[in-house]
């Protein structure tokens, strides 16, 4: 294939496997615990350490992931202790992140806002073989976190005090969690954007729940989904000149409304099969609706 011939496609290609797996990987967790907008205000923060990779001459994708850290850490000690006045605090630090990133980049020498559109709305051919290490390496992090802590993060999104019962460090569990979500935003920025990433992270999740009724099978094809959404849209935007980001942004969302027009036969047919097993079937109140399809800890 003609794309592969080039040395800036095949990294923009495996930087884009990288995204479609790690970012619903972690949103499916958000989606549980309805925090489906923590990461486009973790992507806001990211911005601040952008800015700041740019004016000390420091990798951008490590500096936005250091701060991006310790803003997702202070957006849940906010969360735990802000009470009333938390959503100001929340929206000061998002519009603070903002603001920084765009002074921290025009004081940078030779900076400029253009060199901040690149990580707002994602660039293919400025993934750089440094940037490919970075997201290879932060990938990982988050794959093992999120299948290897799968159970227990898993308990902790459904019912935090059940899981602080059964003697789970909750507290622990939500900061790894949002440590977690700051390190996919710095994965999926050099591919999708910061501001747009926050949508890979919830819609493929949303998607698969229209099909699917166990957490294991929500999880493979929110995955699927995000790996193949992320890779039409690098091609797409290669022939097509488009960009990269809003691409994949707009065929995960065709894939939503794909799989939910899939939904309306799939539930027909699921309410036959239930009437025909008779009146010692479960009745419909008591069954998992398919539309949250990650509430149903069996296939965890």
């Amino acid at each position: 294939m003609e794309i592969l011939n080039y040395a800036f496609m095949q990294r923009a290609l495996l930087a884009a496997v990288l995204v479609g797996v790690t970012a619903p990987a972690v949103g499916i967790y958000l989606v549980q615990r309805r925090q489906a907008l923590m990461g486009d205000g973790i992507g806001h923060v990211a911005m601040t350490g952008v800015g700041l990779g740019f004016l000390l001459s420091w990798s951008p994708v490590w500096m936005a992931t250091l701060v991006s850290v310790l803003g997702a850490v202070l957006m849940e000690l906010i969360r735990w202790y802000g009470k009333t006045r938390g959503d100001v605090a929340l929206a000061m630090l998002f519009y603070g992140g903002m603001a920084g990133g765009v002074m921290f980049i025009n004081l940078a020498p030779g900076g400029s806002n253009a060199n901040l559109t690149s990580y707002l709305f994602g660039s293919l051919s400025t993934v750089s073989e440094s940037d490919v290490t970075a997201i290879c390496l932060l990938a990982a992090f988050v794959v093992l976190v999120t299948l290897g802590l799968r159970r227990q993060l898993f308990a902790v999104s459904q019912d935090e005090e059940f899981a602080r019962v059964t003697g789970l460090p909750v507290r622990a569990l939500n900061l790894l969690t949002a440590v977690t979500a700051a390190v996919t935003v710095t994965v999926a920025m050099r591919v999708v954007g910061l501001l747009l990433v926050s949508a890979l992270m919830v819609v493929p999740v949303a998607a698969a729940q229209q099909l699917t009724r166990s957490f294991a099978a929500t999880f493979a094809v929110s995955v699927a989904i995000g790996v193949a959404v992320t890779l039409s849209g690098t091609v797409t935007s290669y022939y097509q000149d488009v960009p990269p980001g809003a691409t994949i942004v707009l065929l995960t969302i065709g894939a939503f409304v794909l799989m939910t027009a899939l939904a309306a036969p799939l539930a027909r047919r699921r309410a036959r099969a239930a009437s025909a097993a008779g009146p010692g079937a479960d009745p419909a109140e008591c069954r998992v609706p398919a539309t949250r399809g990650a509430t149903d800890d069996a296939g965890v």
